[in-house]
C-alpha cells in the first residue's frame, strides 16, 4: 500500500476493507484483470484473516460512483448542451423520430470516448440516460404521436390503440438496446434503465388487454413490479454481501427503481381511501415497516421513497392534535429528527434487526454486523 494509501487509512480498525482497495478491487473487475466472484473471494479473505473488531465501521454505508472528480461535472455540462441542443436543432429539421435517433446515436457514440474510454461516473450516467431515453422516444414516436409518457403509464391519460402499440413497441427496443449498451460499456444504471423502459411496455400490455380504466389494476402491476424488481437487486446483493463488486451497483440503481413502483402504490392507495387519523397512523405503521426492511437489507431507497407519505401523515396527526396552523412546520420538523436518528443509530438499529432474523439468513446479508 502508498504512503498516500496509508494515511487514508490509518486509525482503521483492523479487519476493515480499505477504501482504495475497495475501489481497486472494483477497478480490476472493470478491466477484467479478476473476476467478480474471485473480487467477492478476496473480500471475504481479508475479513476472515483480520475480523473487523469495532462497530463503528463505513462499511455498510451505500457508497454509489457518481462523480469521480470535477472533471464529471465538466463533461457533464458540455454533454447536456451538445445532446439537448442537438435535440431541439434536428426536432425542427428532421421532425421527432429522426431527432431523436440522432441523440441516441450521439449518446452511443460519446460513450464511447466518457464510458468506455474514460470511466467517467456522472457523464456515464447522463449518456445512458440519454440514450435509453431517445431511443425510445425515436421508436415510440415513429408509430404514433399519442405518446405521452407518464401520463399514459400513470393512468391520467387514455391513449388511442397506436398509442399503446407504440408504449410496447418503444420499451421492447429500448429494452434491448439497454441490454448491448449494457454490454458494451457496462454502466451499472444500464440494468436498471433497461427494466425500467421494460416495466412502461408492462403497463402498455395491461391497456392493450385490459382497455377499461381499472386504477386498482395499475396499482396491483406496479406493486408486483416492484417487488420483481427488489427480488432482483437482492439477488445481486446477496451474492456480493462484502459491496466490492459491481454487482452491488447493479443493485443499488434497482433497489432505487423497485422503492417507488412498491410504495406509491401501496401507500397512495390507502392515502387516497381518507385522510384521518386511523389512516394516517397505517401509513406511519407501514413506513416503520420499510424502515425495518431498510435496516435489514442496508439499502435506504425503499425508505426515503415512503418520508413523502409520512410526512402527509404526520400533518394530519398534528392537525387533529390542534395544531394545524403549524402542521406542515411540525411534520417536516419529526421527519427531518426521525431520518436524523435513523441515520446516527443505523448500525445499532440494523444490528438488531439482524439478530431477530434465522442466523443463517442473516449471516448473507450485505455487513451483516452482530451476525457473524
Amino acid at each position: 500500500m502508498t504512503a498516500v494509501s496509508a494515511r487514508v487509512n490509518a486509525g482503521r480498525p483492523a479487519g476493515a476493507w480499505p477504501v482504495d482497495d475497495r475501489d481497486f478491487l472494483q477497478r480490476a473487475v472493470a478491466r477484467g484483470i479478476v473476476s467478480e466472484a474471485q473480487a467477492t473471494a478476496l473480500a471475504a479473505l481479508r475479513r476472515e484473516e483480520a475480523p473487523p473488531i469495532s462497530t463503528d465501521l463505513t462499511d455498510d454505508d451505500e457508497r454509489v460512483r457518481f462523480v469521480t472528480g470535477f472533471a464529471d461535472i465538466f463533461v457533464t455540462i458540455g454533454l447536456i448542451l451538445v445532446l439537448g441542443t442537438t435535440g431541439v436543432l434536428a426536432s425542427s429539421a428532421l421532425g421527432t423520430p429522426a431527432a431523436a435517433a440522432l441523440v441516441a446515436a450521439l449518446s452511443w457514440g460519446l460513450a464511447e470516448v466518457f464510458s468506455r474510454r474514460r470511466r467517467m461516473a456522472l457523464p456515464s450516467i447522463v449518456l445512458l440516460a440519454s440514450f435509453v431515453c431517445a431511443a425510445f422516444a425515436a421508436v415510440g414516436s415513429a408509430i404514433s404521436a399519442d405518446l405521452r409518457f407518464w401520463s399514459i403509464v400513470e393512468g391520467r391519460a387514455a391513449p388511442s390503440e397506436a398509442g399503446i402499440l407504440a408504449q410496447i413497441a418503444a420499451a421492447a427496443v429500448s429494452g434491448v438496446l439497454a441490454a448491448l449498451h449494457y454490454r458494451r460499456f457496462r454502466v451499472p444504471i444500464t440494468v436498471a434503465a433497461g427494466v425500467a423502459v421494460l416495466v412502461v411496455g408492462a403497463f402498455g400490455l395491461l391497456d392493450a388487454l385490459l382497455p377499461a380504466e381499472m386504477p386498482f389494476l395499475r396499482s396491483g402491476l406496479a406493486a408486483g413490479l416492484g417487488l420483481a424488481v427488489f427480488a432482483l437487486a437482492m439477488r445481486f446483493d446477496l451474492s456480493d454481501p462484502e459491496r466490492v463488486t459491481r454487482r452491488t451497483d447493479l443493485a443499488f440503481w434497482l433497489h432505487l427503481l423497485a422503492a417507488p413502483l412498491i410504495v406509491h402504490p401501496v401507500l397512495g392507495f390507502i392515502q387516497a381511501d381518507g385522510s384521518g387519523p386511523a389512516t394516517a397512523s397505517l401509513v406511519l405503521a407501514i413506513v416503520l415497516g420499510l424502515a425495518v426492511v431498510a435496516l435489514a437489507t442496508d439499502r435506504r431507497a425503499i425508505l426515503v421513497s415512503g418520508l413523502i407519505y409520512a410526512g402527509v401523515a404526520l400533518g394530519t396527526l398534528i392537525s387533529e392534535a390542534g395544531f394545524e396552523n403549524w402542521a406542515i412546520a411540525y411534520s417536516l420538523l419529526v421527519l427531518g429528527l426521525f431520518v436524523l436518528g435513523l441515520s446516527i443509530a443505523w448500525k445499532d438499529l440494523r444490528r438488531l434487526v439482524l439478530n431477530r432474523l434465522p442466523p443463517s439468513f442473516a449471516a448473507r446479508l450485505p455487513h451483516p454486523i452482530g451476525a457473524r
